[in-house]
């Protein structure tokens, strides 16, 4: 339970240095005062809202959770804490925690419920609590989720091959000419990886070729001079080897590019650039050579698959009723499972409703079209009558009764629920329903609510007035004779009556 709350600097509120008992704890006060900011703030403290306080901090005694990663043993208290400056941090005794890591380990601890969402009825997320309630009385049981979810995506898979393969078969005519078109293009030019970028160098070479010839001619000469130099060399007693390397050197390259130049000569000019052109029309496609060689033998691939597409077909056609009957299986494995489950849910369910003045609810599983989940669909009845059509009074107290008996399962013992707007827009008769069971649930767990109704509130063991005055919020604890100011203004509203002093007495008393 939250034993502590501190809370600085949140939109109207300055500072709140709150203490609870266990039970039931109730907010009240005027429209505006901060009721619903307040709440928020304790919510951010375990990841379920926005942090936008610049400091709070919450101390939970006796939750009977023990962590290794922090250190908790059963009996801890476990301290939250939320600092927001240029980031918003959490601390959870005084270790640094992640928002994702601290609403995970909220998640046992703490449930927050507002009637305004209805997607609790959602099917699927009924079948994700039954399939946790059942891990929770049988741990076998995540073993077979876990195999019908691998066997369902590898049929998924199968099965979309098989789509394409019938797909690939209804134009298989015209996926292989395709194929053969792109593969003949290329091969038509047959090119060959490196091949355009020598082409361009000879293409080079043949621009310069009469100019290389000339330079050459021009050159000669040096080599007439060739024995003069040794000899003066000589005379002067130095070593003539270094120049005669040189000059044998420069012979050299000059017979190397005569030669080519030769070669260039026998070159049909035209064919090279007829080829260049060519290779150069693959490189702006395909970006590379080796890109155009490596999409035809692609191609080639996909043209023996298209003449391989019937065994396969067959082979996957097998494959997938396999699959089929095997998923199958495991469903309806599922299914039976999820009936125990869906049965001890109903019992929880009209337990509580049995305090709501209702009764016979039925919840059950209808086969759907299978998927990720399996095959069943929760279906919610009240009286033999489907969600759809009860009223709106009826469809309010039996959610109740669902969220509660979720919470009921899914958190632990001492756990903490927070009620938002729980009893707003209801009847005298509906909020003294929701009072009733609010009071049985809070002999197991701690419940923080804003009441709108005096029968709600008269049922708190703490009862809070939120008011506002100048534009700043706060928040006091009510003594005995405050509760009952409390409830008379909610009843007459600010000038309070004699009758709706004494009704407030009178509705605590009952309590």
């Amino acid at each position: 339970m939250i034993s502590r709350f501190y809370l600085e600097d949140y939109l109207s509120f300055e500072k709140v240095d709150l203490e609870f008992e266990k039970g039931l704890v109730v907010f009240t006060g005027p429209s505006g005062a901060g009721k619903s900011i307040l709440m928020d703030a304790f919510l951010a403290l375990f990841g379920i809202k926005e942090a936008k306080a610049n400091l709070s901090e919450t101390t939970i005694e006796n939750s009977s959770i023990s962590n290794e990663g922090f250190g908790l043993e059963v009996d801890d208290d476990i301290v939250i804490k939320e600092i927001k400056k240029d980031k918003v941090r959490y601390f959870l005794n005084s270790q640094t925690i992640s928002k994702k890591a601290l609403t995970s380990f909220s998640s046992n601890l703490v449930k927050h419920l507002h009637l305004k969402d209805n997607s609790d009825f959602d099917s699927s997320r009924l079948v994700g609590f039954l399939d946790r309630l059942t891990v929770s009385n049988d741990e076998e049981f995540a073993s077979l989720k876990k195999e019908y979810e691998d066997k369902f995506n590898e049929l998924l898979e199968v099965s979309n091959q098989l789509k394409k393969i019938n797909e690939d078969e209804s134009k298989l005519e015209e996926l292989k000419e395709f194929a053969k078109y792109e593969i003949e293009k290329i091969e038509s030019i047959n090119p060959k990886v490196d091949e355009y970028e020598e082409l361009n160098e000879v293409k080079k070479r043949l621009a310069k070729k009469d100019k290389i010839e000339e330079a050459i001619e021009l050159s000669k000469g040096i080599f007439d001079f060739r024995t003069s130099v040794s000899k003066a060399l000589d005379i002067m007693d130095k070593d003539s080897a270094f120049f005669d390397e040189t000059i044998n050197e420069l012979e050299n390259i000059f017979e190397n590019f005569n030669d080519s130049l030769y070669e260039l000569e026998e070159l049909d000019i035209e064919a090279v650039l007829d080829r260049i052109e060519k290779l150069s029309s693959l490189q702006k496609r395909f970006g590379t050579i080796a890109a155009a060689i490596e999409y035809k033998e692609q191609k080639q691939k996909e043209l023996d698959s298209y003449d391989n597409i019937s065994f396969e077909k067959t082979i996957l056609e097998k494959k997938v009723k396999q699959l089929t009957q095997k998923v199958e299986e495991l469903a309806s494995s599922l299914t039976t499972y999820r009936t125990a489950s869906a049965k001890i849910l109903q019992e929880s369910v009209n337990h509580y409703l049995k305090y709501l003045y209702l009764s016979n609810a039925k919840i059950y599983l209808k086969d759907k079209q299978l998927d990720s989940l399996g095959k069943d669909e929760v279906i919610l009845e009240l009286n033999g009558v489907n969600l759809d059509t009860i009223s709106s009074g009826e469809f309010n107290r039996l959610r109740l009764a669902l969220l509660t008996s979720m919470s009921k399962f899914e958190i632990l013992n001492n756990g903490i629920l927070f009620l938002d707007e729980i009893d707003a827009n209801l009847s005298g008769k509906e909020s003294d329903a929701i009072a009733t069971v609010l009071s049985e649930l809070s002999n197991s767990y701690q419940i923080f609510a804003i009441s709108h109704q005096p029968q709600l509130t008269a049922a708190a063991k703490q009862h809070f007035f939120v008011d506002k005055q100048n534009g700043v919020s706060s928040v006091k604890l009510l003594d005995g004779k405050g509760k009952i100011e409390e409830i008379s203004r909610m009843i007459s509203g600010e000038n309070i009556t004699k009758e709706a002093y004494e009704f407030a007495k009178n509705l605590i008393d009952s309590k």
